[in-house]
């Protein structure tokens, strides 16, 4: 911290937990508690049960889940590919070629989502490439939308990484695809995973561009919240919100114990 006294630093925490609290962790707290709810017509419930949480985890929103955990693992493999290659493209171009492809990668993120959704589906609605329909628009448009995020943050990792280690390698007579696969992208696995797992927890909670694409037979999770909560069955929403959110995290603490073995390799 920054502050050193005693007094300072308990009035930090206090500032912080005045904020945090009502700001980010009383939102979800009504959500956890609403999903065991069988009524709540006053400040709190007036009855509980976890009923709500059978029909989270099965038919159709169980159905739903996978086909979230299938499309944010597709899209953010995707995206780690496609991104990382433009960021080690990037980092071998001048500064205005690199601040060039800086702007085509964070596009996608500059607009509304709902933009990016419509022009994915004008785009891929005829021949020659008619996807349309089909679970691949969806993937296709979250690949698009998370990418900049895997870009931006390999990119950063490259701005760091100490050029010495490549030279050492190169003096030595590595070829540089060698010094690429054993060198380079070795010493940015740490931020690979944390883009990675990114790109997964922003995909599992992508609505607005999934709405405009997705086919009856390809239903992510969150636009199986908004259509239980819009038919009226709060409770049951709320439930199902809490299974995404449960699942994001546990694929994010995964992910988080990867990242912390390869920060020591």
């Amino acid at each position: 911290m920054l502050v050193h006294s005693k007094s300072g630093k308990w009035a930090t925490w206090v500032v912080f937990f005045i904020l945090f609290v009502p700001l980010f962790a009383l939102p979800l707290l009504v959500i956890v508690v609403a999903s065991f709810a069988t009524s709540w017509s006053s400040a709190f419930p007036t009855g509980f049960t976890g009923g709500h949480y059978q029909a989270a985890t099965s038919g159709a929103s169980l159905q739903a889940l996978t086909t979230s955990l299938i499309t944010a693992v597709s899209a953010s493999l995707l995206a780690l590919l496609i991104g990382t290659w433009a960021a080690l493209a990037a980092a071998a171009l001048k500064k205005g070629g690199r601040r060039v492809l800086d702007g085509l990668f964070m596009l996608p993120v500059a607009v509304p989502s709902v933009v990016v959704g419509l022009a994915v589906l004008v785009a891929f609605s005829q021949p020659p490439v008619l996807l349309n329909g089909t679970r691949w628009i969806v993937i296709l448009a979250h690949t698009i939308l998370v990418t900049a995020f895997a870009y931006q943050s390999v990119s950063a990792a490259i701005v760091r990484l100490d050029p010495a280690y490549e030279q050492a390698a190169a003096s030595l007579g590595a070829r540089p695809s060698y010094v690429l696969w054993k060198v380079k992208l070795p010493l940015l696995l740490p931020s690979l995973n944390a883009a990675a797992g990114l790109c997964f927890a922003l995909s599992m909670g992508e609505l607005s561009a999934t709405m405009m694409l997705y086919p009856p037979d390809w239903l992510p999770l969150p636009v199986q919240i908004y259509a239980t909560t819009d038919r009226g069955s709060l409770f049951t929403g709320s439930a199902i919100s809490v299974v995404l959110m449960a699942t994001t995290l546990l694929v994010l603490l995964l992910v988080s114990r990867i990242r912390t073995k390869a920060s020591y390799r």
